[in-house]
């Protein structure tokens, strides 16, 4: 039988986290097309998800993307974990730019089909296309409700935060010295970390906790019609929040990973060359 060729190196890398992220966005900028655009149609408005639904596809499309990935790069599809793995996981520097640049233009083209898709949708229910459905491509201080008064700072905070409890769970979850899931099981898990964020920490900022994720939709709605995009709903530049922010938090939460935890577990040692490994008691 002749043997499987393997093509690696970093273009296969760039390539995985390309199609990862824009797995995740295909299905994150959908359900939320579906239920702000398509849902503002319904009677009575709403009957196409809520919440929780988009909480839910958020979480399911990061465990698909991670499964399609995993096995070329690692599956990062976020700039603010490829960050903190160079930082405190030993992943080399100089993949740090190419990897985020591939998973913006994941997620730029995601947005893209997006947007295309669901073309009549958004102009029906927000013929202007402002931040009413601005949302389906990018975040806004309190998901762009005026009501709530979040402006860019309370925004950068609640980024931080729920990027840092992100990785520092990202950290905990893929730890080969912890505990982690067995049965190829991590992916699963870790989309669960995101709809428990999505679920507890996304009324401030929307919970965007990836810089490519919103940047790449944002930059997708821009020339496509929505000329705001760059701006919250006070007129306020706002893209700089979930890109800064997210990194911010990734490198905090990585660091508290490791000082509270990581460097208590003991070091993996190699077995001694022909030694059988006793069943343990």
């Amino acid at each position: 039988m002749a043997k499987r060729s393997t093509r690696s190196g970093l273009l296969g890398e760039l390539s995985a986290e390309f199609a990862g992220t824009m797995i995740l966005i295909l299905f994150g900028c959908g359900v939320v097309a579906q239920v702000a655009a398509g849902g503002a149609l319904t009677d009575p408005p709403g009957g196409l998800g809520d919440h929780d639904s988009i909480a839910w596809a958020w979480g399911l499309g990061v465990t698909l993307g991670v499964y399609v990935a995993a096995r070329l790069s690692g599956a990062h599809l976020n700039p603010a974990v490829t960050l903190a793995l160079a930082a405190f996981r030993g992943f080399p520097w100089s993949k740090v730019a190419p990897y985020a640049l591939a998973q913006t233009a994941g997620a730029f083209v995601a947005a893209l089909l997006v947007r295309w898709n669901y073309t009549e949708a958004l102009a029906k229910a927000d013929p202007g296309h402002t931040v009413k459905t601005q949302t389906v491509f990018s975040t806004l201080p309190a998901n762009g409700n005026p009501a709530l008064p979040v402006h860019e700072w309370g925004a950068f905070r609640d980024q931080v935060i729920g990027t840092a409890i992100l990785l520092l769970l990202i950290m905990a979850i893929t730890d080969m010295l912890n505990t982690p899931p067995g049965a190829n099981l991590a992916p699963f898990v870790i989309g669960l970390v995101v709809v428990a964020i999505g679920m507890a920490w996304g009324t401030n900022a929307g919970y965007a906790i990836n810089p490519a994720r919103d940047f790449g939709p944002r930059l997708a709605s821009f020339i496509t019609g929505y000329n705001g995009a760059w701006r919250d709903q006070y007129g306020n530049l706002y893209f700089w929040v979930p890109i800064i922010g997210p990194l911010v938090g990734g490198l905090l939460g990585a660091g508290l990973y490791k000082a509270f935890v990581g460097r208590f577990l003991p070091s993996a040692e190699p077995e001694p060359p022909g030694r059988v490994p006793a069943p343990e008691d």
